[in-house]
């Protein structure tokens, strides 16, 4: 046993808390979970038994070591380069970074606060029971989940920017153990970097299917210390959403319209992107699915022309929730044949008291629930019973 280790003894023996020896754990007055450190590090000795393997994901890696381990986001924002960091357990010491991890970031896990810079990724925090290591939120204003609303309102969730601007000294006053990007670079982020607080890109929607975007859950399991559970969630959720596909696959493919016009321009999905992949295993169809890329842009005129006798239409506006508000947007909608036969449906189901969409929430998190409701609305011979999470079809 050493030093330390001896000490910690002889101090529990005495009823004396020993946390500030290393600075590992919580004291009742501190926020956040408490942190598991190690009291008597061995050289050698596996301090991560429970092991995250990534299968989808392409846009992160984890390489295991003894004590610490590398989480390397290959593409931290648009056009970025690769981004390591060195998760390191709490109480052992940290590694001589050097080659390509030269100048990465060294975070002690596991974390105890922990600020989050999307609302896609609050899920995580919920599904792995480690909801109170959630401190921070960029936007709390969006939020839709009654737990994480809860938390803001009795002030244990600090609310830290609004659109692109982080208040820089409100983060730095607080601490947190990690900031997780939203997947963009903020100018703030070089400042905490500096100032010692960790900053982890989290590029989760830069992935091209929609259970590669959910297997990012394991990055906070990692940082939690939560990856047995992680593991355990989203093996659930890939098996019942591979499950769904592999059912569609045995149905005719239904055509299908997405998206809407925005100020002049209609964005549709591209072949490489996680919604039409999503689209694709649930039995569906679109036009443009052919053009390479994430996305395709288009005018009103193009989609009427090409799209105008399609059947369904799923679209993910807030407002509409009757034919009669889409037509009050646009008249020409009515050119649509989905609008005229009524086979409209909107991802509004589950807002938020204060208009947060669940959708743009939990549905990248939980592509299992995504891909179920658009099988109901595309084959509802296969799934007659289903109830909607997040689709209604809009009222005539």
């Amino acid at each position: 046993m050493t030093a330390r280790g001896r000490l910690r003894s002889l101090l529990a023996l005495l009823g004396i808390t020993a946390l500030i020896l290393t600075g590992c754990g919580t004291t009742s007055d501190d926020p956040g979970r408490p942190r598991t450190c190690v009291d008597d590090y061995s050289a050698g000795t596996d301090y991560f038994p429970d092991k995250a393997t990534v299968d989808y994901a392409q846009n992160f890696t984890l390489d295991y070591h003894p004590n610490y381990v590398v989480l390397t986001v290959r593409q931290p924002f648009p056009g970025g380069s690769p981004e390591s960091y060195a998760l390191v357990r709490c109480g052992t010491p940290a590694p001589e970074l050097t080659g390509d991890l030269a100048g990465a970031q060294t975070i002690e896990v596991p974390v105890q606060t922990v600020y989050s810079g999307s609302t896609t990724q609050l899920p995580w925090f919920t599904e792995l029971g480690v909801l109170d290591a959630l401190t921070g939120a960029a936007d709390t204003s969006m939020i839709s989940n009654q737990q994480v609303r809860d938390r803001v309102s009795e002030g244990k969730v600090t609310e830290y920017a609004t659109g692109a601007t982080v208040d820089t000294e409100r983060v730095l006053a607080a601490r947190p153990d990690v900031v997780l990007t939203d997947g963009t670079e903020n100018g703030a982020y070089p400042v905490l970097r500096r100032a010692g607080i960790p900053v982890v890109a989290v590029a989760d929607w830069l992935e091209s299917s929609p259970l590669a975007i959910a297997e990012w859950i394991k990055v906070l399991g990692v940082l939690t210390d939560t990856s047995a559970k992680a593991e355990e969630v989203f093996s659930g959720i890939a098996e019942r959403y591979n499950d769904l596909a592999a059912k569609a696959r045995g149905a005719a493919v239904t055509d299908l319209l997405y998206g809407a016009d925005f100020q002049g321009t209609w964005t549709v999905p591209g072949a490489d992107s996680s919604s039409g992949r999503l689209i694709t295993d649930a039995g569906g169809r679109w036009p443009w699915s052919d053009r390479a890329g994430n996305s395709v842009q288009l005018s009103f005129e193009e989609v009427v022309d090409r799209a105008g006798d399609v059947p369904i239409w799923l679209v993910s506006d807030n407002q509409w929730t009757s034919i009669a508000d889409v037509l009050k947007v646009d008249p020409r909608y009515r050119n649509l044949a989905a609008v005229s036969s009524g086979q409209v449906w909107n991802a509004n189901l589950a807002m938020g008291p204060t208009g947060g969409n669940d959708f743009f929430e939990s549905g990248s998190a939980r592509p299992d629930l995504v891909l179920a409701d658009t099988v109901a609305i595309l084959h509802p011979e296969l799934l007659p019973d289903h109830e909607f999470v997040y689709y209604r079809r809009l009222a005539r």
